[in-house]
């Protein structure tokens, strides 16, 4: 079903992230394939272990967590450039993930294009997007048994969809989302799948909104700031799902959070607890 096709069946609207909220593939998919692939498309074994640390705490561990794929990728290579080696033609690619409107494969393609038709040779950005195809081909490589859904999760969503539409909102490939919700029997507990194909989740959440929504009955449920952010632009409430305590995250989204929603209660302290939670569990500072 497309955003077109959507309607509106419930007064309340609970979106749920899919990478690292409702289903364990954040972490497996970045300390096995992202940061491992990096390494060897730089060839940069020699400080492997220290350069593999760092990539996940920028990916996974810290307020930069859910970054687009390219501007993990430039911030790494940054550092990495300023303490280990020389990254060559390391500012094309800083520049092109600064100035983009598009970040993905086919972007950084036409960028490649374009370059060689003005007769010069992208170097960084040729490399990051030979890394990025390994790291797609990698991760289809994973194990279907290693790709979990966190526990709580299919009871969560069961109970939030008998009294609220339930929308998957992702920046992940629709394909693997769809297999991955299909396989452990959570599709039939959603109403539409928004994943990277249809925009960011800022949009697709305006786009929600825009089929009668009020916004004071959306939530949404995310692991990461740009699920925070994307929730904020749009004026709805936010559920973190806390790194290293999905389980308990889930566990207090059935106790407390969807209630709160559905009582007119989640606005103010409980919504501030919530994101003071999730910004000092990333090592940031609450308000």
């Amino acid at each position: 079903m497309t955003l077109e096709e959507f309607t509106k069946q419930k007064d309340y609207l609970v979106c749920v992230d899919s990478d690292g909220c409702a289903m364990d593939t954040m972490d497996i998919k970045h300390i096995r394939c992202f940061g491992p692939c990096m390494v060897d498309e730089w060839q940069l074994d020699p400080w492997r272990e220290e350069i593999l640390t760092r990539w996940n705490e920028i990916n996974l561990y810290t307020m930069t967590r859910g970054i687009n794929r390219f501007k993990g990728l430039a911030v790494a290579l940054g550092e990495i450039h300023e303490k280990y080696c020389e990254i060559p033609d390391l500012s094309t690619l800083q520049t092109c993930v600064e100035v983009s409107p598009e970040l993905s494969n086919d972007a950084l393609k036409k960028a490649i294009a374009a370059s060689e038709e003005s007769g010069q040779v992208a170097v960084s950005l040729t490399k990051a997007l030979a890394w990025s195809e390994a790291v797609n081909r990698s991760i289809n490589l994973l194990p279907e048994e290693e790709k979990l859904p966190f526990a709580g999760v299919g009871s969560a969503l069961k109970i939030a969809h008998q009294q609220a539409d339930v929308a998957i909102v992702s920046s992940a490939n629709l394909g693997a989302v769809l297999d991955e919700w299909k396989l452990y029997g959570l599709l039939e507990h959603t109403d539409i799948v928004l994943a990277q194909d249809a925009g960011s989740k800022a949009y697709c959440i305006g786009e929600l909104l825009k089929k009668g929504y009020a916004p004071d009955h959306v939530l949404m449920c995310g692991d990461a700031p740009g699920d925070m952010d994307a929730a904020a632009k749009n004026g709805v409430f936010y559920f973190p799902i806390l790194v290293k305590h999905e389980g308990e995250s889930w566990e207090e989204f059935i106790a407390s959070g969807l209630d709160h929603l559905l009582d007119g209660t989640y606005a103010g302290a409980y919504q501030q607890e919530r994101i003071n939670a999730f910004t000092e569990n990333l090592g940031g500072k609450a308000e």
